[in-house]
């Protein structure tokens, strides 16, 4: 199977976590048979987390991230520590690996109490087991915590004791998958055509479509639907010579405005990002959150937040289409931040709004960390193409193929 045959939101994303020296670079190692991380006596090796995507059976396909050192200090140090908690809102499955010469610190114990709170299923890892005596050893047998969905095994990631038991333990560990709407399929049945309109422009990645686009052509085709692609310039035209009725136009949002004036009012329109946000299930507390595009004022802070890193055109939507759509349509000078990538504050009171991309690089857990984050913070939340259909006035068009509630 190529590597890239799953995307990285859809795997299952396993953290590796514990102090400097613990041996987390050596345990992914002894996981993939590879020489994937580097490993040294110097403490402190793995400065960033890393997110190495791979086959790990009887997982399937995984990521796994290799984090920084708990018990870094130091202005850097502390930065890093910040990175490795911050982890924990991507892990489906955590395992601390704990040097079992020594047994559980408190740097350990603080984070298995982190790993708790988010009711992240665990393993904790006793490594070094072949350099530590049986009468002195700090590290238990087996076992398993039913009661805080957890478990402790003893390795050797040097040697290579146990650590097929340990795969097998993260197998048995699996997070039960919740039930998740399709992207679209639900929505067709088989020869269904459907009409992808995707601009091409200077902001489109050149020679190939983005992730979104290509896994709702997937979905479709899976399901025995057809797809036929267009850029926005030419889909009155299309539609004009089609002898079959569409069953329904899914649009890149930046194109919304102009799609919508193209279809005709039978023919249901919605974009990628909103599919998304209901795959992801959160369609309904993002529709809400764009209602408060109504009341924004001058001075208030709205932070546009994207789940990937990439490098900005001069018409990025994030940081420049966005912010004059918001400003023409509220003629008002609000505050904007950004964040991208991992980067996502713990403290958003300061927001009355948070618009948030469709998410696509991000795994189900962190983007429903994210949501429940504004939930709590009673912070108004929506997604780049439900605040565009609100701005452009048809949001209620895009969203009526759908039950929200």
């Amino acid at each position: 199977m190529s590597l890239n045959a799953t995307p990285s939101s859809e795997r299952l994303h396993i953290g590796i976590f514990g102090k400097r020296n613990a041996g987390k670079s050596s345990l992914i190692n002894a996981l993939t048979g590879q020489n994937l991380a580097i490993v040294s006596d110097i403490k402190g090796t793995t400065t960033d987390p890393v997110l190495k995507s791979m086959e790990l059976l009887p997982l399937g396909p995984v990521v796994l991230i290799d984090t920084p050192g708990l018990d870094d200090h130091g202005p850097l140090g502390e930065l890093r520590v910040q990175k490795t908690y911050q982890m924990l809102n991507k892990t489906d499955i955590a395992i601390l690996v704990v040097n079992g010469t020594i047994g559980m610190t408190e740097e350990d114990l603080a984070l298995l109490e982190q790993i708790q709170k988010k009711q992240i299923p665990y393993v904790i890892a006793f490594n070094k087991c072949d350099l530590c005596p049986a009468s002195e050893s700090q590290m238990p047998d087996t076992t398993t915590d039913t009661s805080k969905n957890g478990s402790a095994i003893s390795i050797s990631a040097a040697s290579g004791f146990q650590i097929s038991a340990l795969k097998d333990l993260l197998g048995a560990i699996q997070p039960s998958e919740e039930t998740k709407l399709p992207i679209v399929s639900d929505l067709l049945s088989p020869m269904d055509l459907v009409i992808l309109v995707i601009p091409i422009d200077a902001s489109a990645p050149k020679g190939r479509l983005i992730l979104p686009q290509q896994q709702t052509i997937r979905d479709i085709l899976d399901h025995h639907g057809r797809v036929l692609c267009v850029q926005d310039t030419e889909l009155r035209q299309t539609l004009d010579e089609l002898s079959v009725k569409p069953r329904m136009v899914i649009t890149d949002s930046q194109a919304f405005a102009q799609v919508d004036r193209q279809t005709p009012k039978d023919i249901p329109l919605t974009s990628f990002s909103i599919l998304f946000a209901r795959h992801k299930g959160n369609l309904s507390t993002v529709v809400n959150g764009a209602h408060t595009l109504d009341s924004i004022s001058d001075g208030d802070k709205i932070l546009i937040s994207e789940g990937c890193t990439h490098h900005r055109q001069c018409e990025d939507i994030g940081t420049v289409k966005l912010p004059r759509l918001i400003r023409s349509y509220t003629n008002c000078e609000p505050e904007f931040h950004f964040t991208s990538g991992t980067e996502f504050p713990a403290d958003l009171s300061p927001y009355k709004l948070i618009i948030h991309c469709g998410g696509c690089m991000l795994n189900d857990r962190e983007m429903k960390y994210r949501i429940a984050c504004a939930e709590d913070q009673n912070v108004p939340i929506t997604n780049y193409g439900i605040a565009i259909a609100q701005m452009k006035g048809i949001l209620f068009r895009s969203i009526e193929l759908f039950d929200l509630s």
